[in-house]
Formats: C-alpha cells, sequence, structure tokens
C-alpha cells in the first residue's frame, strides 16, 4: 500500500520547501516599483527570503541585504547576509533599527501570529524606514469565486496547508500595520492575476483598469513612525 504524505503543521522544513523558496516574478516587480516609488535605499531586510529573488531586483537600490528564513535554499547569493530563524518561535536575527527596510514577500501568510510578525518588522526597520509586505489577495475575482464554489479562499485550499495558514484582507494588512507602528499606509496591486477555471492571466491593460478584482497578490506598504 503506498501513502501520500503531506507535511505536518509542525514540520517547518517541509512547510517552508512546499513555497520552493520563489514567488510569482509579477510580484517581484511590482514590490521593486513600490519600493522605488517610496524611495527605499540602505540596508535592506528580506524576510523570506528564499532564493534571493527579491534581492535580484532590489540589489541596485541598496548596499547591503539581510535575508532571513527558515530555510537556506541552494542558489541564494553570497552577496546575501542569511540569518536562519524559525519566525513563529522566535524574534528576527536583527537589530533594533538595524535597517532602512523590511520586505516580506508573500510570508505573512505562512504564520499563526501576524500581527507578532509585523511587530517584529517595525522592530527591526529604523523610524522613518519602510516597511513592505504581500500575500494573496482575497478580494480578487479569482478568490472571491473559488470561496462561494467551494468555501475556501483559492490561496488557503487544502492542498496549500499547512504551508499556507492565515488569510488576510486589506482591511486586515492596515489594521495590523497601524497597530505595530507603521503609518502612511498605501495599497497596492501587482495587477496579474488567472483567470478563473483556466491556466491563463487577464490581459496586463484589463489587469490596470481593475487592480483590485484581477490581481492575485496585494502589497501593504508604510513608514515606521519616529
Amino acid at each position: 500500500m503506498s501513502l501520500t504524505w503531506t507535511p505536518g503543521p509542525d514540520d517547518l522544513q517541509a512547510r517552508a520547501r512546499q513555497s520552493l523558496g520563489s514567488s510569482d516574478e509579477a510580484i517581484y516587480r511590482a514590490v521593486k516599483a513600490v519600493v522605488a516609488a517610496r524611495g527605499g535605499s540602505g540596508v535592506l531586510a528580506d524576510i523570506g527570503c528564499g532564493r534571493g529573488a527579491l534581492w535580484a531586483h532590489l540589489r541596485p537600490r541598496f548596499t547591503r541585504c539581510i535575508g532571513v528564513d527558515a530555510v537556506h535554499y541552494e542558489g541564494l547569493g553570497e552577496d546575501v547576509d542569511f540569518r536562519p530563524v524559525d519566525i513563529e518561535r522566535a524574534p528576527l536575527p536583527i537589530e533594533t533599527g538595524a535597517v532602512n527596510a523590511a520586505v516580506a514577500v508573500e510570508t505573512i501568510e505562512h504564520l499563526e501570529n501576524p500581527r507578532a510578525f509585523v511587530r517584529e518588522l517595525a522592530r527591526i526597520t529604523r523610524p522613518g524606514g519602510l516597511v513592505v509586505i504581500t500575500t494573496p489577495n482575497q478580494r480578487s475575482l479569482l478568490s472571491l469565486l473559488t470561496l462561494t464554489m467551494t468555501g475556501e479562499f483559492s490561496a488557503f485550499r487544502e492542498s496549500s496547508y499547512p504551508a499556507h495558514r492565515t488569510a488576510l484582507l486589506e482591511v486586515d494588512l492596515r489594521r495590523i500595520a497601524g497597530e505595530c507602528g507603521i503609518g502612511d499606509l498605501r495599497v497596492e496591486y501587482t495587477r496579474r492575476g488567472r483567470i478563473p477555471l483556466s491556466r491563463w492571466h487577464y490581459p496586463a491593460g484589463l489587469s490596470r483598469a481593475c487592480p483590485r478584482a484581477l490581481s492575485d497578490n496585494v502589497i501593504l506598504s508604510g513608514v515606521v513612525a519616529a
């Protein structure tokens, strides 16, 4: 008899590797645009750094990158100061106020306690520094249709568990960030989304016209209070 194995909720390494250490390229491009628009520079903390795809996009803007993840993935550049940690059970291994920008691409949905995580992002970022968080967009047409048809958000179906644990709406992100001392909040969308019941994506012009409905991912950015 053959058995299909799936990682348990406490199997950290296996849960982390479900993501394969990378996200959709459209997310990185959108984050790059947000960071540029908000003048991000200096020392970067890439929380949930995976294989280093974000650093490849942001390297020209920053002098240094501290990468934090549960797993040291093959392919992570030697110019990344990698620091392993179980984010659920330990503080981020970065000194208070040590970075100019803290970016977490598709990481917060993997965690049990998003508020504790955002407090840590704010702690390691200097006053006036930038925090950027991305997560699946629960208000996309795809996610809402999937919820209606199956009772589950598209990125939080059984096949994504236990890697994806916490579904957050835009309003949740705003509330959490505000509670953690992050202000001047802005919400953007990746403007890339999959058409329901297909493998195709919406045309770029259509996604730009209806970003919330037709984007698979949402981006929150804000500034740490002085």
